[in-house]
């Protein structure tokens, strides 16, 4: 492609190092794209006859449909899709196929080629977090007052319900889709038309080019156009963040599913056996899904680590750009539909849940808040009534509402048999009706609302 200048061909190591057609060719139906809104600019334009313009859409088109058959010759001395598609054109159509490339280079074609994809990819990433969004909303909307423990410190806490757990996730998969949402309206202005770094003298129509591929905009700075690459950088850091989500969410799937819990079941359909242990159920994807955030946010740092020192405007380092969020929305794609499913699949096991929301003392801040608004006593002088109360059943091993109530009398002589009314599980969790709170009245609200929401 650029004979004129060079005489002899780079050596084996420079070609390998140089190519990214093993990769890049995923870029092959956005640069096709791409070419054909350049191309139908530039005959209205005036700058290309409407002759060339057809045969360049018609062998553009040809093109694809050798791509996705299956059937394209792809090189690596021509390096990448765009020198592969546009030699491949020339061989078609002749010299009309030359023309294409009048008033743009690769460097606004790629940073264009990379927006369409990504912008694709966050399109995709929505749904897939709709979709987790209302897997998780029927467990809520089912559960809405099946008691479980809640946990601080993964120690016994207070009694929540399935359901209000089922809509914490909802909520932070709600903000990961906003923030892949606002990254898209920040990423959708168009670089083409850029050049190689400074524009170009010839009068093409950069809004026509934008409006046809879909962009609000084109980019208002042609050195930023071709070497702004935050856009991939804000995409791989949300899915970051909800990878971290998913990992959190899987790794209570993995504890839930233990013998030593039993909190939910997992069918085959998501869980694997062992080669040696017969009787083992391993929630395999559940673990993998946890791990994949170690590639998204590796991928992540790899990017970051690429731009950081890049002066203006192109640089061949932005080549790295590609590989690192391709592999990363690869697996934030495979992790959104494993946990999708593994949402729908699991079974709660309700008597165990409820058994052990009764564990560890966990209705203790129940009976202090019934001596707050009871007694009227100062919530500290509480908190230290009912350690003591605590230590007292612990040394008899009884539950707190399996203590005698002289006992607890013994402590604080205003405590009456009312005070069994607070100290099973579900009473805790019943009681709990401030707004975003655990009581099934509020999940059912959550509920709603958010069934509302995704019907929209």
């Amino acid at each position: 492609m650029w004979g004129g200048r060079f005489s002899a061909r780079p050596s084996d190591i420079m070609q390998a190092i140089n190519a990214s057609i093993g990769f890049d060719q995923k870029l092959a139906e956005e640069d096709i794209t791409g070419s054909k809104a350049h191309a139908t600019m530039l005959a209205k334009q005036g700058i290309i006859t409407d002759a060339d313009r057809d045969a360049i859409l018609g062998g553009l088109d040809a093109i694809l449909a050798e791509i996705n058959a299956g059937q394209f010759p792809f090189s690596e001395e021509l390096e990448d899709i765009h020198l592969n598609v546009e030699a491949r054109l020339k061989d078609r159509i002749g010299e009309a196929g030359g023309r294409l490339h009048t008033g743009r280079s690769r460097n606004d074609q790629v940073a264009t080629d990379f927006r369409l994809w990504t912008r694709k990819s966050l399109d995709l990433f929505d749904t897939l977090l709709t979709d987790l969004m209302a897997a998780l909303l029927d467990q809520a909307d089912e559960h809405a007052a099946t008691i479980m423990p809640g946990f601080t410190h993964l120690q016994s806490a207070q009694p929540v319900t399935f359901g209000h757990h089922m809509l914490a996730y909802l909520e932070m998969f709600a903000r990961d889709r906003g923030r892949m949402r606002d990254c898209r309206v920040r990423m959708n202005e168009s670089p083409l038309g850029a050049a190689a770094l400074a524009g170009t003298p010839y009068p093409i129509d950069r809004d026509m080019t934008a409006e046809a591929l879909g962009f609000d905009r084109p980019m208002a700075n042609s050195l930023d156009a071709v070497s702004a690459r935050d856009f991939a950088l804000e995409a791989l850091a949300a899915a970051s963040i909800c990878a971290t989500h998913l990992s959190r969410l899987a790794e209570e799937m993995v504890i839930w599913t233990s013998a030593q819990f039993r909190f939910i079941a997992l069918t085959d359909a998501f869980t694997t056996g062992s080669s040696i242990m017969p009787q083992k159920r391993n929630p395999d994807a559940a673990e993998l899904v946890r791990a994949k955030v170690g590639r998204i946010m590796g991928s992540l740092t790899a990017l970051m680590i690429v731009m950081k020192g890049l002066p203006l405007a192109y640089s061949k380092d932005m080549q790295e750009d590609k590989e690192p969020v391709f592999e990363a929305f690869e697996s934030l794609e495979l992790a959104l539909r494993a946990m999708a499913g593994m949402v729908r699949d699991m079974t709660p096991n309700e008597a165990r849940l409820a058994e052990a929301a009764g564990a560890a003392f966990s209705t203790a801040t129940d009976l202090a808040d019934w001596l707050v608004m009871t007694l009227n006593m100062p919530f500290r002088d509480a908190h230290h009534v009912t350690g003591r109360i605590v230590a007292m059943a612990e040394s008899q091993d009884l539950t707190l509402s399996e203590l005698d109530l002289g006992d607890m009398q013994g402590v604080e002589a205003g405590i009456t048999q009312d005070i069994f009314s607070v100290l099973t599980p579900l009473a805790s969790a019943t009681s709990r009706t401030s707004y975003g709170g655990t009581s099934p009245i509020r999940v059912r609200e959550q509920v709603a609302r958010w069934r509302a929401a995704l019907s929209k």
